[in-house]
């Protein structure tokens, strides 16, 4: 970065840090919810207003507040940045530990700011670039050992287990590894089944799904930037939603226009593919909702060009009044800037019957709105396969209450083999488990 970039970023630095956060939202994450979220008119501001709370982590035996009916416990600890995890037949857990490959360029004083406030609240430490195995002990402790099972990865973020391969999606391509029930490590190097966008990394995790029959993966490949500031020619294959054929490892555009799409499941009555995704920022603190919906083969879902259906945004050039008609509304608003990450959709075991059915949702949190929003795993109703009420709060406490330090993040979810509820915490460097009281 030049010398003026970096001149022009510290003055407006200082200027944000004695004004604050001069706009608040008008609508609770709760009053956003549903299928035709109020929208309020768009903002252009120079720089958007930030607030991001200060990172401390866990402290004294400190950890979550969860729902009545619930409990909470770390089964692992002392973690490089756990982002996703993913659990295997046999009980094990996997756990990525990454970041970002840190490539993306920095170009203006806008993207310098948001790299150094939000670096305060610890979303921006190292990865271990690795996939560590959690095994329960077997002698009724219940206490979890770690094992290095992948070491040396770039990246990586999902995790899908196919027969007796294990693929890996590092940020750059999708890896095959030999697995066996049991192992605690894996030494043979992955062979690549195909590349991903790679460039800029903007958006660098690609979250993994198998079809049911084995023969597919789906990968969710987030945007290069925020509303194509680093120019169309970085958004090749971006935006989107993959589908790998798994014996060739061809690909195609499953459905388009959905800025990061973090979390991808099969909706279990149904059979549909169901996604969250982050929208873009910077135009308001009630703007744009971060959304979970069905994932229709061949749609657009309007980034960069419209949001929530066909509402234009006029950042995004050249204009595409052509694409922008195509665009259709995701099923169902979460809440601006919550920032989702974990999709999960649970059933059976370890939780109480008011969480069956549907989909818990890890909000890794705001950063551009005040008052926070996000910071919390959140429990979304389902009826007939679809989503219906307001997200109920089930694992909160991961900032303080005056919104000015931070302890944890949460990201991936999976369930493990008793059915409790399994959490990845980046910032908090943990991986939680919340099961029924008394359980």
């Amino acid at each position: 970065m030049n010398r003026s970039i970096l001149n022009s970023a510290t003055a407006l630095t200082i200027v944000m840090l004695l004004s604050g956060c001069n706009e608040r939202a008008q609508y609770d994450p709760q009053n956003q919810a549903g299928a035709n979220p109020p929208l309020p008119g768009a903002r252009n501001f120079f720089t958007p207003p930030m607030q991001v709370p200060k990172f401390v982590g866990w402290q004294n035996g400190a950890k979550p507040k969860v729902a009545d009916g619930l409990q909470i416990e770390a089964i692992a600890s002392g973690l490089k940045h756990p982002r996703q995890v993913y659990a295997l037949p046999n009980g094990d857990i996997l756990v990525a530990e990454s970041n970002s490959p840190d490539k993306e360029a920095v170009t203006t004083p806008k993207q310098l700011i948001a790299g150094l406030v939000t670096g305060r609240s610890g979303k921006k430490a190292k990865g271990a670039n690795r996939i560590t195995l959690l095994r329960k002990r077997a002698d009724g402790s219940g206490q979890w050992d770690k094992y290095t099972f992948i070491d040396h990865l770039h990246s990586p973020f999902g995790m899908q287990l196919v027969g007796s391969t294990l693929y890996v999606a590092d940020t750059d391509a999708i890896l095959a590894f030999p697995y066996q029930a049991g192992e605690t490590s894996i030494s043979t190097p992955g062979v690549e089944l195909t590349d991903l966008p790679d460039t800029v990394n903007h958006h660098w995790t690609k979250a993994l799904l198998a079809s049911p029959d084995g023969k597919k993966l789906f990968v969710g490949v987030g945007s290069n930037s925020n509303v194509t500031e680093n120019g169309p020619e970085v958004e090749y294959r971006r935006a989107n939603v993959l589908e790998v054929d798994i014996a060739t490892g061809g690909t195609r555009i499953y459905a388009a226009g959905i800025r990061n799409p973090t979390g991808l499941q099969w909706e279990p009555k149904t059979g549909r593919l169901w996604a969250v995704a982050n929208e873009r920022d910077e135009i308001g603190a009630d703007l744009v909702p971060d959304y979970l919906t069905s994932v229709q083969q061949g749609a657009f879902y309007g980034w960069p060009y419209s949001y929530w259906g066909q509402h234009v945004d006029p950042r995004a050039q050249p204009q595409r009044p052509d694409l922008v008609a195509k665009a259709i509304s995701p099923d169902y608003s979460i809440g601006s800037h919550v920032a989702p990450l974990g999709l999960l959709f649970a059933g059976g075991g370890n939780l109480p019957a008011q969480y069956q059915g549907g989909a818990f949702i890890g909000e890794h949190g705001s950063w551009d709105r005040s008052p926070l929003s996000g910071y919390a795993v959140v429990y979304v109703a389902f009826e007939n396969g679809k989503p219906v009420g307001a997200p109920k709060p089930v694992v909160t406490g991961f900032a303080s209450d005056d919104e000015k330090q931070l302890y944890g993040a949460p990201v991936g979810l999976t369930q493990d083999k008793d059915g409790a509820l399994v959490i990845a915490d980046d910032v908090g460097n943990t991986v939680w488990r919340v099961s029924k009281a008394g359980g």
